[in-house]
């Protein structure tokens, strides 16, 4: 019942590694240091990440730095409108981290058509799929790694967390040691606790018993088509099975909530 399979119908191949059908879900965040480990071959030019704001824009096509003047259209990454051309040539694919973003430390990768906007703070150990938006004042602590079109939104804190496609998380929200399925969308203000107030590993509730995941911290784990409005809380260790939906200003008891549940 706490698989992979009983959460996410699909998940990206390139995020497969992460995770075993037969073991529970959460295992996908303890493979998840080593998994972006395997990803330092594809890291952005180390010259970039010295901590320090940028004062360009930069734009990445290719696994290099292009040099010549570009035109650049900002518009929706994740519909893969982030356009970028130089010389009247469209580079298909190009990648912008705009001036004032700050990113340091190892392991950063993008994908392409990632669009890094001005005052995000991202450090490494990170791997970003393709058309995602990273907008303005996200900080992404390092240990996250998402599919394809998510967004890691506008004053968001992300840590040690997995977006599988087109999760986004875009207004105010903090996100620890937590898994976003297929399609979660977070309302503004979302906040997914992982750490107990008392000291022990975070167990997680089922109808007729506990599991103990060994886990210090742990937040939420989302399956596919999962929804919170404004606002909403989750408690440490709680797993919404599938178009679960948690409504504004409640709080999730921690614990398995089947498929299609209204939190209310």
């Amino acid at each position: 019942m706490l698989t992979p399979r009983t959460f996410f119908d699909t998940i990206p191949s390139r995020l497969a590694p992460l995770f075993d059908r037969d073991l529970p879900v959460w295992e996908a965040l303890r493979r998840l240091p080593s998994f972006l480990e395997q990803q330092a071959g594809e890291q952005i030019p180390r010259s970039l990440c010295s901590g320090r704001g940028l004062t360009d824009h930069v734009v990445l096509h290719q696994g290099r730095i292009v040099m010549e003047p570009t035109d650049i259209v900002f518009d929706d990454a994740t519909k893969g409108r982030l356009l970028v051309s130089s010389g009247g040539i469209l580079l298909e694919g190009a990648t912008v981290i705009m001036a004032g973003a700050v990113l340091i430390g190892n392991g950063i990768v993008l994908g392409r058509g990632v669009l890094v906007e001005s005052g995000a703070m991202i450090k490494g150990p990170v791997w970003i799929g393709d058309c995602t938006e990273i907008r303005q004042g996200a900080y992404v602590r390092g240990n996250c790694a998402t599919g394809d079109r998510c967004v890691l939104g506008h004053t968001t804190e992300i840590k040690n967390t997995i977006f599988l496609d087109d999760a986004k998380a875009g207004h105010f929200a903090y996100l620890g040691d937590s898994i976003l399925g297929n399609r979660v969308n977070l309302g503004a203000g979302t906040k997914l606790a992982n750490l107990r107030f008392v000291p022990g590993t975070v167990s997680v509730k089922t109808s007729d018993s506990s599991v103990d995941t060994g886990l210090r911290k742990l937040g939420a784990i989302m399956g596919d088509d999962v929804q919170t409005g404004c606002n909403s809380v989750t408690n440490p260790g709680t797993l919404l099975q599938p178009r679960c939906m948690l409504f504004p200003n409640t709080t999730s008891p921690s614990g398995v909530h089947r498929k299609g549940s209204m939190i209310r």
